[in-house]
Parts: structure tokens; C-alpha cells; sequence
């Protein structure tokens, strides 16, 4: 959500679709609800709406209740070129009637566009809009609501981080996931690994040291790399099979006694870990422990769907009886 000409659709288009931020300047503005499931193609399992910013959705006409009821995360994009104070007013009126309906819903705040700001007044900038923003809670006694605030810019790999932060709170395996990554590495003697969604170049999952902006853009990179070679070679002579699969994998060794490497971990993720030169010649470890990584991503994600499977059961017997799974009437239009 957020104000025309914010950035919301050029956002979406350069994450999903890899669509080059230059491209995004011809998008026309977005005049309806449109509405994307990205879990066809990507690990990352939800749907994205992104609503136009003239629409006022508070209306008594318009049931904004049913949209907030089912939302994991609000992500409220604010133009940081323009003036925001509208955009601050309209913030504090979507967190305050979206919190009533769903105490749930993570709160993120994109300040967008930050490329056309020198150093100084990009943080000049997230200082005044996350005290103005918690100020506005404040007043209303909405203290324990939180907001996330991230600088962001599609010209940069900003967007793709502050996406990464969204997307994992959203993941309930998280701090499984980051707990295999923190065994992997520390029997392995490897620097930094990252568990890629290899389509949308989001990390859903690092181990507990700390992330460098140049180390990520290096493993978005390298992802790219993967997928363009493999696309030309290999396929098949038909063209058929897929670009990226089980036999997928890639070293690259940088000039600072660094290896970059690649392993295909699911059809839709990628672990891409930084190895100093000397502890990658020990190569064959490093590949024992990853079968063992592997085995144990692919057990995590087989209760996962065991716990879907259930639940759709569930659904579908609550529907025969006429009920929702709260217990009350449904009604069906």
C-alpha cells in the first residue's frame, strides 16, 4: 500500500518478474486491485495485492475487514523524494484500522527511492519518518504496535534485502532453518551462507552472523550468472528439462583468496556460501555435510506440507457442515 506514484508496482515488477528498474519508468499507474500468486514459481508461498493509492479503502462501501483478515505483512511504501506528511497521515490510518482487524499483520515501512539522497539525508530522512510515524501511535495509545522501517530503491539490491526481512517473518521454520545453516557452517569451515529463492533472488534464511550489503549483492550475482549459463547449456538439444535442477552448482573464485559456491538445495532454492580458498580444499567434507543440509531442508519442508495437507482437510469438512473454522455460519453469495 501507499500514495500514487510511490513505487509499489515498479517494486513488485523488479522483484518477481526481473523486470530492469529502467523498464519501470514506462509502468502505468495502477488503477485496480491486482492481485499475484507468486508460490507457482518461487519457494516464498503467499499472494501479493497491490492496491492503488487514490482508492480510499476506509470507505462504508468498500470491506477493507476482509482484505486485513487474511494479510501476513503491510508493506507500506513512502516516495522519500516527496513531501510524506500525507503519506505519514495515510500510514497511521491503515496501521490503526488494519491492527483492529488483525493483531498479526507484520508492519513494514519501505522509505523508497532513497537513491536520489546523498548519505546524510537518507538517514536524516528514516530518523524524522520513524519518529513521526511512532509519534502518531503514540498519541493514539497504539504503543505496542511495531513498525519496520527500511531504506529502499530498486536501483540497488536495497529492495531485495528489506524483501528478505519481510518475507521471513512470515516463514514459522525460520529459526530451524537458521539453525541447520549455523551446524552447516560451523562443520564445514565456511565464512557465510545464505538460503536462496533462486527466482526472486530473496534470502529466506542466513546463519546468526551478521549480513554485509556487498556480500549479498555478490551471491545475487552469482545467481544470475548460474541461471543465464544454464539457460544456453543446459538444456537439452530439444531445449527440453529445466535451466535450474538437481545438478546445479557453480564455484567462483574471487581475487581476495575467496570461493563463491553454489548448490542446488531444492527446485527453488539455492545455498550459496562464501569458503576461504584453504578451507574449500577440503571440498569433499564440505559436500558430505551439504547431502546431510539437504536431507534435513527437504524433512523440515515434508512436515510442512503434511501440516498444509491437514489443514485443507480440515477446511473441506468445515465447508460440508456449513461452517467456518471459528465455528460460525457461512454464507455463501
Amino acid at each position: 500500500m501507499g500514495l500514487r506514484r510511490s513505487g509499489k508496482s515498479s517494486i513488485q515488477k523488479v522483484v518477481f518478474h526481473k523486470m530492469s528498474p529502467n523498464e519501470t519508468l514506462f509502468l502505468e499507474s495502477t488503477n485496480k486491485i491486482c492481485r499475484e500468486d507468486v508460490s507457482n514459481s518461487s519457494f516464498v508461498n503467499f499472494q501479493i495485492w497491490d492496491f492503488p493509492g487514490q482508492i480510499d479503502f476506509f470507505d462504508p462501501t468498500f470491506d477493507y475487514e476482509m482484505i486485513f483478515r487474511g494479510t501476513g505483512a503491510l508493506i507500506f511504501v513512502i516516495d522519500s523524494q516527496d513531501d510524506y506528511m500525507e503519506a505519514l497521515a495515510r500510514l497511521h490510518l491503515t496501521v490503526t484500522r488494519a491492527y483492529k482487524v488483525n493483531t498479526d499483520i507484520n508492519f513494514e515501512v519501505f522509505i523508497h527511492k532513497v537513491d536520489g539522497l546523498s548519505d546524510d539525508h537518507k538517514i536524516e530522512t528514516q530518523r524524522d519518518i520513524h519518529q513521526r510515524a511512532n509519534d502518531d501511535l503514540a498519541d493514539a495509545g497504539l504503543e505496542k504496535i511495531h513498525l519496520s522501517f527500511y531504506l529502499t530503491s530498486i536501483y540497488d539490491h536495497s529492495i531485495f534485502e528489506a524483501f528478505s526481512k519481510v518475507v521471513q517473518k512470515l516463514i514459522p521454520q525460520l529459526p530451524t532453518l537458521e539453525n541447520l545453516l549455523n551446524i552447516f557452517i560451523s562443520n564445514s569451515g565456511i565464512e557465510k551462507a545464505f538460503l536462496f529463492d533462486v527466482v526472486s533472488k530473496i534470502y529466506i534464511a542466513t546463519d546468526s552472523t551478521p549480513v554485509d550489503m556487498q556480500t549479498y549483492e555478490l551471491c545475487c550475482d552469482m545467481i544470475d550468472v548460474v541461471i543465464d549459463i544454464s539457460c544456453i547449456y543446459g538444456l537439452k538439444e530439444d531445449g527440453a528439462g529445466t535451466p535450474y535442477d538437481k545438478e546445479s552448482t557453480a564455484i567462483i573464485k574471487l581475487n581476495n583468496t575467496t570461493v563463491l559456491y553454489l548448490k542446488e538445495v531444492t527446485k527453488f532454492l539455492a545455498l550459496v556460501c562464501f569458503v576461504r580458498e584453504e578451507s574449500f580444499e577440503r571440498k569433499g567434507l564440505i559436500d558430505y555435510n551439504f547431502h546431510c543440509f539437504r536431507k534435513a531442508i527437504h524433512e523440515v519442508f515434508e512436515v510442512r506440507m503434511k501440516v498444509v495437507k491437514s489443514r485443507k482437510v480440515q477446511n473441506q469438512l468445515q465447508k460440508k457442515k456449513g461452517t467456518t473454522p471459528n465455528g460460525t455460519p457461512r454464507v455463501l453469495l
